[in-house]
């Protein structure tokens, strides 16, 4: 009988967590560094901003882990944030909306982390600020207020540390560097009150930026929202008096004129850019084994296994834009335990390479961003992989709630958010 690993797994968000019970399922002796005082990750509200730099540029800069602003909702219903066995929908912690807040979805997870003894292996308030490769194991260096810096070798690491921290902003937009007025990243948005009576600019078309302009819109004089996409309508926005969609910006200039793409143009007192963000792991030593280039984590096999560190160095979390991501994300977490554990094996890692280098390859010939390397968009066949490799199936009821919400999102996104739970499954079913 072989002995257990010794596992480090970086963050207790969600990936974490489920990347955690696997490998305690498989009997490895697992330590979760998490640099908060609680489970959750992401969901974790924290209502501090980077105050000294709203934009987050500064690498140097006190970084604050979240970036959930007080009214945020999930987009995504019970159903498909629920795991194979361990459902969101029978649970209700305080808001059995089917959209719930990010309060119910913190509370879930931290039931998840004391059903399954992950809180058990936690080290709280420690943050991870060196990984290095040494001899085919890992020197883990982490800090706490405490006792200061400490060190320890593990066999194996697991990356879960998120991507909803670093932000990207739209730094190409002719004039933007120079402007003079206030701007800030949706990393750093909490509340509407700050923007009260003023014209603010929203750069995005995303989730974020969507919910954050109807959230700044019951104070702001006007809401205007600038998208990269042709596929917007140029209008106002219905429902609002004080909301406008337009095209990207064209330019903005030091007096404060922002210029529209579609030929309008106003006066703005503040810029906000819901542009995303960037994968970032500034703790990781690997001599460039591994890199980020334009958001792709290079390289990687089945974006979780760095071939040439596997399999004792792996990422979990890090494909996003998928209504089914919370299956992904549990057979993600399963697959990378049953590697790690010697019960999956890997191709070769020069087979592992050729393949990784073949997906990019067709990425580019489809005109496919690399800054979308990680984007599932909405296709099963990576999902459908996944099971095939570690025996479990995603539900035919989730992907059918998932394919049918992402159908029908765009022309009711408000009504369907806010339905009654027997009138969301009837719509989605």
């Amino acid at each position: 009988m072989t002995h257990p690993l010794n596992v480090a797994v970086i963050g207790a968000g969600i990936c974490g967590l489920l990347t955690t019970r696997e490998l305690l399922r498989e009997k490895q002796q697992v330590t979760v560094f998490e640099k908060s005082d609680k489970v959750g990750g992401t969901w974790v509200y924290d209502p501090r901003v980077e105050a000294e730099d709203l934009l987050g540029l500064d690498p140097n800069r006190s970084i604050v882990h979240s970036s959930l602003y007080s009214s945020l909702r999930t987009n995504l219903p019970r159903p498909l944030m629920s795991f194979s066995d361990f459902s969101f929908e029978d649970k209700f912690y305080g808001d059995p909306r089917m959209f719930p807040g990010h309060e119910e979805v913190q509370k879930f997870l931290e039931h998840f982390a004391k059903e399954f003894g992950v809180s058990e292996v936690i080290r709280f308030n420690s943050e991870v600020v060196r990984v290095d490769f040494k001899n085919d194991g890992f020197v883990v260096e982490w800090s706490t207020i405490e006792a200061g810096l400490k060190d320890e070798v593990f066999d194996a690491v697991v990356v879960c540390n998120g991507h909803h921290t670093e932000p990207r902003v739209a730094d190409d937009i002719p004039g933007i560097k120079e402007w003079s007025r206030k701007q800030l990243h949706s990393h750093n948005y909490r509340v509407p009150e700050p923007f009260r009576d003023q014209v603010v600019v929203v750069i995005g078309n995303g989730p974020s930026a969507r919910d954050i302009s109807k959230d700044i819109a019951k104070v702001a004089r006007e809401v205007h929202l600038a998208s990269r996409s042709s596929d917007v309508k140029v209008s106002k926005v219905d429902g609002y008096e004080n909301m406008w969609q337009h095209l990207k910006i064209t330019r903005v200039f030091d007096n404060g004129t922002v210029v529209f793409q579609d030929g309008d143009s106003i006066e703005a007192d503040t810029i906000l850019h819901c542009t995303g963000y960037k994968y970032h792991f500034p703790f990781l030593r690997t001599n460039d084994l591994v890199h980020v280039d334009n958001n792709r984590v290079d390289p990687l096999y089945k974006h979780v296994f760095p071939p040439q560190l596997a399999p004792r160095l792996a990422f979990v979390g890090l494909t996003f834009n998928q209504r089914l991501i919370f299956p992904i994300l549990e057979l993600q977490s399963k697959w990378a335990a049953l590697v790690i554990s010697g019960k999956i094996l890997l191709p070769s890692e020069d087979n592992m390479l050729a393949e990784v280098h073949e997906h990019y390859r067709e990425l580019d010939e489809n005109g496919f961003p690399k800054s979308l390397t990680h984007s599932l968009w909405h296709k099963f066949d990576y999902i459908d992989w996944l099971s095939d490799q570690v025996g479990l199936r995603v539900d035919d009821r989730v992907r059918e709630i998932g394919t049918n919400l992402f159908e029908k999102w765009t022309s009711r996104a408000n009504g369907l958010r806010d339905a009654t739970v027997h009138d969301f499954l009837k719509a989605v079913s």
